[in-house]
């Protein structure tokens, strides 16, 4: 099957688009983990091999929660948590596919918070994979709170970038905005200054629905380059009612300004986001009738995008 990483080689940001070695536009589509703590036998071979050859995926996610339970800072097996990211890491570059390496934030709010902790694992982990052209840098997840405005967030990302710059000086470094990664139209009125960085956009198609995304046209139209870093149909608690009207309008934006794309969440567990049957126990070769109502709705998108 395709090796999309041989195809395209190292990528770059042009102004709103995310672009190949070539500077060809490039589309980066695939799957979320949920919490690596939690659903560590998700990150496999077999199971990426699936999502690259039968979904037609060319991106995995590798999201480490920092504050939820088992997190990075709450008491989770450190080690443990980078040894996975290294095997995803791995896995992703075996198979030719991208990896996006997530400092997954969330119930801590403020990214501020665990600034030391995070500017620590982004040296690390970018020194490991300074020479990797197929690893994406996510800084920040959901910033989130009254308080946590973009001022807030983009201090923030002026502490981590150089970081990441010191290691990994052309990689693209991928940025939440707050309310839970949905203002990319305020970081797009106050850019961060670094040409190879965007702005991340989450959705949830039952909740999230023309407000938001007439924001992303205003952030695109302003000139911010956007990425879906994390997306549903379901609504924005990961569970309830698919909406399916909802998550067709967003593919047509998506299709429209060739974004890049990335489904919640390659797990089992009994939740409508959820990828996976929770009553299935096997982490590759699905089967469609193992799939849920959401798997089967992003199957069928990823398959379409890989043409």
């Amino acid at each position: 099957m395709k090796n999309y990483l041989e195809a395209h080689g190292a990528l770059h940001v042009a102004g709103t688009k995310l672009v190949d070695a070539a500077g060809k536009p490039v589309q980066l589509r695939g799957v979320s983990t949920l919490g690596l703590a939690w659903y560590p036998e998700f990150v496999n071979e077999a199971a990426f091999r699936t999502l690259r050859d039968d979904w037609g995926a060319n991106t995995v996610r590798l999201a480490m929660y920092t504050c939820e339970e088992g997190g990075y800072m709450t008491g989770g097996d450190k080690a443990a948590l980078e040894a996975l990211i290294d095997k995803g890491v791995k896995l992703c570059a075996a198979l030719g596919m991208y990896a996006i390496v997530d400092w997954h934030i969330l119930s801590d709010g403020d990214p501020n918070i665990h600034a030391d902790a995070a500017e620590d694992f982004f040296r690390r982990t970018c020194a490991r994979y300074a020479d990797q052209p197929h690893v994406l840098y996510e800084i920040c997840n959901e910033p989130n709170g009254q308080d946590v405005t973009w001022p807030v967030v983009k201090r923030y990302a002026q502490r981590i970038i150089p970081v990441i710059r010191a290691h990994a000086p052309r990689a693209v470094i991928l940025c939440g905005t707050p309310t839970w990664s949905q203002d990319v139209d305020l970081a797009a009125m106050d850019p961060l200054e670094d040409g190879n960085l965007m702005y991340t956009l989450h959705f949830y198609a039952a909740t999230h629905k023309d407000y938001l995304r007439d924001k992303a046209e205003k952030a695109i139209a302003a000139g911010a380059p956007v990425f879906i870093s994390e997306c549903s149909i379901c609504d924005a608690s990961g569970d309830g009612t698919i909406d399916y009207e909802s998550g067709a309008a967003w593919r047509a934006l998506i299709g429209r300004h060739g974004l890049s794309y990335i489904a919640w969440s390659l797990s089992n567990r009994d939740e409508s986001a959820a990828l996976v049957r929770a009553e299935c126990d096997r982490t590759a070769d699905w089967a469609e009738e193992e799939l849920t109502d959401t798997g089967r709705w992003f199957r069928a998108a990823l398959r379409e995008d890989r043409g």
